[in-house]
């Protein structure tokens, strides 16, 4: 037996975290989900924005909206680019290990489209329209995980 995901999710519900922190390039990754999305089938009304202060806050939203259980994916979007000092570090590695966290304990698909660049023509690049935006495949990543977790469920009913 092989299971796949698929890209069709009309139907179910998806959540986006994006960070309100280097605005340009988060709204660029928020652009390409919401494309990403709409292809795949998901209605407006099956999406739902929550606007946080930075990436830091993102583990966090996340998870309640997970608690709520009307959805079926969150998807992670955020812009860090790299200072002078440690910051970029510490609030990288903090991000990405609480929406892993996050997604492990809770058992739902918690995607990662936070852009951790040394330059803000690296973000430029990632969050533009196109095939290459890094938010457009965090949000397949989540259709996608939202079709395996369901198909991985329906094996114990066989």
């Amino acid at each position: 037996m092989e299971l796949h995901g698929s890209r069709q999710a009309s139907g179910r519900r998806f959540a986006i975290v994006v960070s309100s922190f280097n605005k340009e390039f988060a709204e660029g990754l928020l652009r390409g989900a919401r494309a990403a999305l709409s292809e795949c089938g998901v209605g407006d009304a099956d999406v739902t924005i929550v606007r946080v202060p930075g990436a830091f806050e993102i583990p966090l939203a996340a998870r309640h909206l997970i608690m709520t259980e009307r959805f079926d994916a969150v998807v992670c979007l955020g812009c860090l680019i790299k200072g002078d000092t440690m910051h970029f570090e510490y609030i990288s590695e903090s991000v990405s290990h609480g929406i892993m966290a996050v997604s492990a304990e809770t058992g739902v698909p918690v995607t990662f489209g936070v852009l951790t660049t040394l330059t803000e023509e690296q973000a430029a690049a990632r969050a533009a329209d196109g095939p290459d935006n890094k938010g457009r495949e965090a949000a397949l990543a989540a259709v996608e995980m939202a079709t395996i977790v369901e198909a991985i469920g329906g094996l114990g009913q066989a």
